[in-house]
C-alpha cells in the first residue's frame, strides 16, 4: 500500500478547522483507502459508513437518530447516493460543542452535488484527490521507467499497480464501461451509454486542443448546448478538465476558447485504443498525451487553484502551455516530449508578452534542471518526484 502522506496531513489539518471535509475524486482513485489510513491514525472514536453497502444503508434508515449520537470521526462514503443527508449535516455542523467531525467522500464535484453548496456553505472545505502522483510512486521504486509506466497506465491505483499490462488494460476497459452504465445513472444522469462513450472518445481525439463544441455537436448530431452539457458532466465527475485561456490584451488576436483534456492519461490511452508503450510513441496524439499528463502534475505540485492556471495563445502562432499566477508571480511552463529542449521564438514571445518571472521547459528524461537562457530553465519530468523540484519554488 502506498502511503499518501501529503493528503493525510492535509485532511487532518482540515478536520481540525472545519466540521465537514469533503474529499472528492473519481471512482476508484483511492478515497476509501485514504480514509481508512486516516481512521487508523485517528485518536478517538470513529465510524465508517459505506452508502453502497446494504447493511450500512439499513443502519442509516433513521439518519438523524444515528448521526446525532456519534462522536469523533464519522466517514460517509459515496455521499452522492444520499443527497438527503446534506441538510442534516448542516444542522450537526452548527452544534456549539462539535462532538463529531464529518469526512464525506464523493465522486462528483460540488457543481453536480447541488445540495452541498446549498446546505453546507461556510461549513465545508473541499479536498480533491487525484490519481497517484509521481512523487508518491517514486519512493522506493527502483525501476528506471516508472515515470513512463505512470504516463502509459494512468494514476488509478489498480490500473497503475496491476501485475502486467494486460490486466491494466482490462481494468481500465471495465472502469470505462462501469462509469457509463452504472456511475452516471447513480448520479441521476440518464444518458445513453453509447452516446456518452462516443462523445468521450471524440473528446480523447481533441485532447490538448481548443474546445470546438460546434464541430463535436455536428459529428454527434446534437446541439452545441448538449455537447457542452456532456463536457460539464465529464468534468464534474473528474473524467475531463478544461484549461481556461489568459487574455494579455496585447492587441493581437488571442485564443479565447478553453483547451480540453481527458483527465487521466491511462483512460485517454484506452479511449484511443493505445495498448502499450510502442503504440503510444507511434500515435499522433502522443505529444498531446504527454502535455496533458505533465500539465496536471505541474498544477498538482505547485498546489495551484483553478483560478490560478491558464494557457495563452495567439492565432499568429505564439503560445504558452501553462501560465500559473500565484503569490504575485507569473510562472510559465512549456511541455516538450524531448530530452534536449531548445528555446523557441514562441517561448521568447510568451516570456516577454506575459512578463513571466520565469519560464520552465518540462521535458522527458531524468537528471537535474539546467539553464537554457536567462530566465528559462529546462526541467526533466523525473524532477516532479523530488521535494524541491523547481529552482524558484
Amino acid at each position: 500500500m502506498i502511503l499518501r502522506a501529503h493528503h493525510l496531513e492535509s485532511l487532518k489539518r482540515q478536520l481540525a478547522n472545519f466540521p465537514v471535509v469533503a474529499m472528492l475524486g473519481a471512482r476508484q482513485v483511492g478515497k476509501t483507502t485514504l480514509a481508512r489510513q486516516l481512521e487508523a491514525d485517528w485518536d478517538g472514536p470513529k465510524r465508517h459508513f459505506d452508502l453502497e453497502d446494504p447493511d450500512d444503508q439499513a443502519r442509516l434508515a433513521d439518519t438523524s437518530f444515528v448521526l446525532r449520537e456519534l462522536k469523533g470521526l464519522v466517514v460517509l462514503d459515496e455521499i452522492q447516493l444520499r443527497p438527503d443527508i446534506f441538510p442534516l449535516l448542516r444542522v450537526l455542523a452548527d452544534r456549539s460543542d462539535l462532538p463529531a467531525r464529518f469526512l464525506i467522500l464523493g465522486s462528483a464535484a460540488p457543481e453536480l452535488l447541488k445540495h452541498t453548496a446549498e446546505s453546507l456553505a461556510g461549513r465545508v472545505v473541499f479536498h480533491e484527490l487525484d490519481g497517484l502522483a509521481p512523487h508518491e510512486i517514486a519512493q522506493g521504486n527502483s525501476s528506471p521507467d516508472w515515470l513512463d509506466t505512470r504516463w502509459l497506465r494512468g494514476g488509478f491505483p489498480r490500473a497503475l499497480l496491476a501485475d502486467n499490462m494486460q490486466l491494466s488494460r482490462e481494468w481500465r476497459d471495465a472502469f470505462i464501461r462501469t462509469y457509463l452504465e452504472r456511475d452516471l445513472p447513480q448520479l441521476g444522469i440518464n444518458l445513453p451509454a453509447l452516446t456518452m462513450r462516443r462523445f468521450w472518445t471524440m473528446l480523447a481525439h481533441y485532447h490538448g486542443q481548443t474546445w470546438n463544441g460546434s464541430e463535436l455537436a455536428r459529428s454527434l448530431g446534437v446541439s452545441d448546448k448538449t455537447v457542452s452539457r456532456y463536457l460539464d458532466i465529464l468534468e464534474g465527475t473528474f473524467m475531463a478538465f478544461r484549461l481556461m485561456p489568459w487574455y494579455a490584451n496585447v492587441g493581437k488576436r488571442e485564443v479565447k476558447a478553453p483547451k480540453v483534456y481527458v483527465a487521466d492519461s491511462g483512460l485517454l490511452h484506452r479511449l484511443l485504443g493505445i495498448g502499450d508503450q510502442d503504440s503510444l510513441l507511434a500515435h499522433p496524439k502522443c505529444g498531446a498525451s504527454w502535455e496533458g499528463f505533465i500539465l496536471r502534475e505541474v498544477i498538482r505540485r505547485t498546489d495551484a487553484k483553478r483560478g490560478e492556471v491558464f494557457f495563452w495563445g495567439v492565432h499568429a502562432g505564439a503560445e504558452l502551455d501553462l501560465l500559473i499566477l500565484q503569490d504575485g508571480r507569473r510562472l510559465g511552463f512549456e511541455v516538450k516530449l524531448t530530452r534536449s529542449p531548445q528555446v523557441t521564438a514562441s517561448m521568447r514571445s510568451a516570456k516577454k508578452t506575459l512578463g513571466l518571472n520565469h519560464l520552465y521547459v518540462m521535458c522527458h528524461g531524468e537528471g537535474e534542471p539546467w539553464p537554457l537562457s536567462e530566465g528559462v530553465t529546462a526541467v526533466p519530468a523525473s524532477c516532479l518526484a523530488s521535494e524541491h523540484w523547481l529552482p524558484m519554488m
